[in-house]
């Protein structure tokens, strides 16, 4: 049974890092089965990492973004797919805490809910009574096997055309589209959900764009420093840990296996030997540790404003994406370059570098982390126009 207090920074850490091991000796059973293991998720739950985004009053831990990177990491060495369902169950439940909180007191009766979800509005939303009546298809749902809420995003048609709404609906209420098989992230179960004329009760849906504005339904929240952060910002530091755990575990792989093999075709008996690996890990190494440092600056961002209850500007909301794109972008340029250097036989099934390489280039396409897309939104607002975008 979980103690009352609440852990330090350096506990939590430290659960996770004594998780590594399990989460490496699942992660092929979960790439297989397409959903994380159930001794996973209870062995989670124990360490209390799904409480580090709950609000304090439930039992939560109210944890700030540093301790998120911190975690993340951790989590990132052990298995992407459960780093990266850890970051969606994060994102959800902190959203959870801007809608009433009467809903809340549905939600989070049990502090280690797990909540899934997508922000793209895939759905239509009509008024009935007491409520709206919801019909839709959202994919990418991760986690959604372990998972007993549903956040979803759709459109609400107004006298003034339209108005995008996220909203809450329990898990069980929606048809399950078993489609999660993919490249990467293979274990995170992103699973297909919809719905049709499911009931939403009043109060139980939010506008999008009053969320943007940090104009939160809650007031119980309004107080809490965990709270005082934009959208943008809350999701920037829960998705940039473990990214750079899977690129230290790409790096511990590799440094595991150089002092064992050859250069194939040289006269290189040890591939530790040779002046290139030593140019190759130096590289690799620096382009995380930049990451990192992205990472940290965004998490100060986050931590600093909200403890002093500073507003943000637009060109800050911009870093926030563009930070968690260079972090992709560095990333998988260190991943790339290790598993490059890896040799053939790094090709197989059971060798860990591989399932890094394709679980890193899946984060780095997500849509809301793609290095393109926010380079371009950054250097928008840096040349003083519009951002194209409405997550910012």
């Amino acid at each position: 049974m979980q103690s009352t207090a609440i852990p330090t920074r350096a506990e939590l850490v430290e659960r996770a890092r004594g998780l590594v091991p399990m989460l490496r000796e699942h992660a092929a059973r979960a790439e297989h089965k397409a959903r994380l293991a159930d001794e996973v998720v209870a062995a989670l739950t124990e360490a209390g990492i799904f409480r580090m985004r709950t609000p304090a009053r439930f039992g939560g831990y109210e944890c700030d973004a540093a301790t998120l990177i911190d975690v993340g990491i951790e989590l990132g060495r052990g298995d992407g797919s459960v780093a990266f369902d850890v970051a969606a169950w994060w994102i959800m439940s902190w959203n959870v805490g801007l809608f009433p909180d009467e809903v809340q007191d549905v939600v989070f009766a049990d502090p280690d809910v797990r909540i899934c979800g997508t922000l793209a509005p895939t759905a239509t939303a009509e008024p009935t009574t007491g409520g709206l009546r919801v019909t839709g298809t959202w994919a990418f749902n991760s986690g959604a096997a372990h998972s007993s809420w549903k956040v979803f995003s759709a459109i609400l048609p107004t006298d003034d055309g339209a108005l995008p709404i996220m909203g809450l609906v329990p898990s069980a209420e929606l048809d399950v589209v078993e489609d999660w098989d993919v490249s990467g992230l293979r274990g995170t179960g992103s699973v297909t959900l919809s719905g049709h004329d499911v009931f939403v009760p009043e109060g139980r849906y939010i506008p999008i764009p009053a969320l943007l504005q940090q104009q939160y339904a809650s007031k119980r929240n309004a107080e809490s420093t965990m709270y005082r952060a934009p959208v943008v910002g809350a999701v920037g530091a829960a998705t940039c840990g473990k990214l750079i755990g899977l690129a230290r575990a790409a790096q511990e792989d590799f440094l595991e296996r150089i002092a064992k093999r050859p250069i194939t075709n040289t006269s290189y008996e040890r591939q530790i030997d040779a002046p290139v690996t030593h140019l190759q890990v130096a590289e690799a190494t620096l382009k995380t540790d930049e990451a990192e440092h992205h990472a940290r600056k965004l998490a100060a961002m986050v931590d600093g404003k909200a403890g002093a209850g500073q507003e943000w500007t637009l060109q800050e909301r911009a870093y926030a994406r563009v930070a968690v794109g260079r972090v992709c972008q560095l990333t998988a340029e260190a991943v790339d370059l290790l598993a490059g250097a890896s040799g053939a036989s790094s090709i197989y099934a059971d060798q860990l570098i591989q399932r890094i390489r394709r679980d890193i280039q899946a984060i780095t396409i997500h849509a809301l982390n793609l290095p393109s897309t926010n380079l371009e939104l950054y250097g928008r607002v840096l040349c003083g126009l519009e951002p194209n975008t409405f997550f910012v």
